[in-house]
């Protein structure tokens, strides 16, 4: 007998993810290419529990690419800091209208927070950490709230804190698929050219990270390609990605 259609607000009770399940997945697709893997989890038991969270940032072009061959439907999460560059929000809409997403989905800073924590606008220029929790971290965990596995853009390359980097990995109690983990950057560049796919209009003045503009800079000869991000402070993440954590005489910021 066929199972009953599911209704579109049917809550989803399936048990989270956990590190023995992420652990399974490493070891299932070790090997496996980054199309098959994604089309086999798109299809299969992540059909309608996941999203792909983009910053439609200088890279992000081929993991869309990659998604929307599988499937256009799949949400397409992008966090509007409100401190973006018109640059980014042009290619955003740009490239998502170009692969055919019909799902994307803009989420913005709380404004009762930022009216509380970051009345004047710049609490980047003496609090990175605090400034990324509530326009960055925030708003993204609102974002996936309805989803249990989400895709990250990250890659092992980008900087030593990234190095050995899974394909799966548990965030939240949700699992977190980086299925660009081990690609290098010849071969991002070759799936660029093999597609013709369009970049960032930023990344020819030498942005190879772009984030929110205060806090993105030029990347110099030599450095890696995260440089660019938060010069000049001890930062390397935004939180998205296992950031800072408060210390145990600090409240979280939202």
């Amino acid at each position: 007998m066929a199972e009953p259609a599911r209704s579109i607000d049917m809550i989803d009770t399936s048990p989270p993810f956990s590190a023995e399940d992420a652990a399974r997945l490493n070891a299932r697709f070790e090997g496996v290419d980054t199309a098959t893997m994604l089309r086999e989890l798109l299809r299969g038991e992540l059909a309608g529990r996941t999203a792909i969270v983009s910053s439609f940032g200088a890279e992000s072009a081929v993991l869309l690419h990659l998604v929307a061959q599988v499937d256009t439907e799949t949400p397409v999460i992008f966090v509007n800091t409100q401190k973006m560059f018109g640059e980014t929000l042009a290619y955003r809409d740009e490239l998502s209208e170009r692969l055919g997403f019909v799902d994307l989905r803009v989420f913005r800073p709380d404004p009762r927070i930022l009216a509380d924590k970051d009345k004047t606008g710049l609490r980047w220029s003496y609090d990175p950490d605090g400034c990324c929790e509530i326009r960055k971290v925030e708003p993204l965990r609102r974002a996936l709230q309805p989803f249990q596995a989400w895709i990250s853009g990250r890659k092992g390359f980008q900087s030593g804190t990234r190095d050995a980097l899974p394909r799966f990995e548990i965030d939240e109690g949700r699992l977190k698929i980086n299925p660009l983990a081990d690609w290098p950057k010849e071969k991002l560049e070759a799936y660029f050219h093999e597609h013709d796919l369009p970049r960032h209009p930023l990344e020819a003045q030498g942005y190879l990270s772009i984030g929110c503009a205060p806090c993105t800079s030029v990347v110099k000869p030599g450095e890696d390609p995260r440089a660019g991000r938060w010069r000049g402070w001890d930062k390397v993440e935004c939180g998205i990605h296992g950031g800072r954590t408060p210390g145990p005489d600090e409240e979280p910021v939202f």
